[in-house]
């Protein structure tokens, strides 16, 4: 299970990072936050980017994620995929 889930989400990556759909600043947040804590947990990072009011969006929504595990983190962003962009 957990393999069809980390194949399902690495698809799911790759047509996000290849879309030319504009997406809404709170749906931008979501596909990011669900990302990071699909892909490091709860081992927060500071954000890249030089924008310091973007980054503290960035990391205070990959804190609101704290209480999701990384597969459940995996599988919201492969509904975010399928919701917005397929």
């Amino acid at each position: 299970m957990k393999k069809k889930l980390d194949i399902e989400f690495k698809k799911a990556y790759k047509i996000a990072c290849n879309t030319k759909i504009k997406l809404p600043p709170d749906v931008m947040l979501a596909f990011y936050a669900n990302y990071k804590q699909a892909t490091k947990g709860n081992n927060y990072e500071q954000p890249s980017g030089n924008i310091e009011l973007r980054n503290s969006f960035k990391l205070n929504a990959w804190f609101q994620l704290s209480h999701v595990s990384e597969d459940e983190a995996k599988q919201e962003y492969i509904n975010l995929v399928n919701k917005y962009l397929i």
